[in-house]
């Protein structure tokens, strides 16, 4: 059995169990991480609105705990600079989200995601966004990080994806890091927008995913262990009966005949004396 075949096997096996118990190990990691994400997110939504400059700065990415915190700005918007997020989805629908930029009173502008409206996913020029509140406008929202990547780039007044860096290089003055979902604006717009949805606190796939990866390995392991077991069982099988056979006595198959045209010869010799003996003591008493 410890053939090359067999030790190239178990070091495949040995591979693959520990490859399956790091996947395990991240997809839990990962759970780990969900869950304190989810943590400070649930902090957040429960505080009470802040002012803009207190979470967020110019020129600066928005802090990992700041997401989905609540501040408010007030402000005035510029709507020639509005930026126009295509491709993206509310229940199945298609639609584009409208970002607009907001003086505040403070100098820094910063970029309110005002809401999603449906529409087909088209450029800027097919797409009439409805008109902000025009004045002095207060804003409440949540805060939220840059999108990164190709998706954040700016063509034409629209993007995949909002980023304060990119939409920055077609505005004038300082940007404050990340952007703000609005929940309210006051006063309200005559056309509203549907509002950004609550984010997802579900904890996601990772804790079965990760006893799947853990079960993968334990079921290869076992595997190997148990074709091991019957690779070993079936050459022993016709040894163990070799060994029973000669512990008994008894002759094994084919040996039957052999053992037969022994005997039978040594009882005819052992029988010729006797019936001789007999005979002379017959002639004897006759005489």
């Amino acid at each position: 059995m410890l053939s090359r075949r067999w030790a190239l096997f178990a070091v495949v096996v040995v591979v693959l169990a520990y490859g399956c118990y790091l996947l395990g190990r991240w997809q839990f990691h990962r759970l780990h991480d969900r869950e304190a994400a989810n943590s400070q997110i649930r902090l957040n939504l429960g505080e009470e609105p802040v002012p803009v400059g207190r979470v967020l700065s110019p020129g600066r990415p928005s802090p990992q705990d700041a997401e989905w915190r609540r501040v408010s700005a007030t402000g005035t918007y510029l709507p020639a600079k509005t930026v126009v997020i295509r491709y993206q989805t509310r229940q199945g629908a298609s639609g584009v989200d409208v970002v607009t930029p907001l003086r505040t009173t403070a100098g820094p502008l910063l970029l309110v995601d005002r809401g999603w409206m449906q529409t087909d996913n088209v450029g800027v020029d097919a797409v009439r966004t409805p008109a902000p509140p025009s004045g002095t406008v207060k804003v409440l929202g949540w805060v939220r990080a840059d999108g990164t990547g190709d998706a954040t780039t700016v063509t034409d007044r629209s993007a995949r994806a909002v980023s304060s860096t990119a939409i920055a290089k077609i505005l004038d003055g300082p940007v404050y890091g990340g952007f703000v979902d609005a929940e309210r604006e006051t006063p309200a717009p005559d056309t509203p927008l549907v509002k950004a949805e609550r984010p997802d606190l579900g904890n996601g796939p990772h804790f079965f995913y990760g006893l799947q990866w853990w079960f993968f390995g334990v079921l290869a392991v076992f595997g190997f262990f148990y074709l091991a077991y019957d690779e070993w069982k079936r050459p022993g099988r016709g040894r163990l009966s070799q060994t029973v056979g000669a512990g008994t006595g008894e002759p094994a198959e084919g040996e039957m005949a052999d053992v037969t045209d022994v005997t039978e010869p040594s009882e005819g010799a052992q029988h010729a004396p006797v019936d001789g003996e007999h005979h002379a003591a017959d002639e004897a008493r006759s005489g």
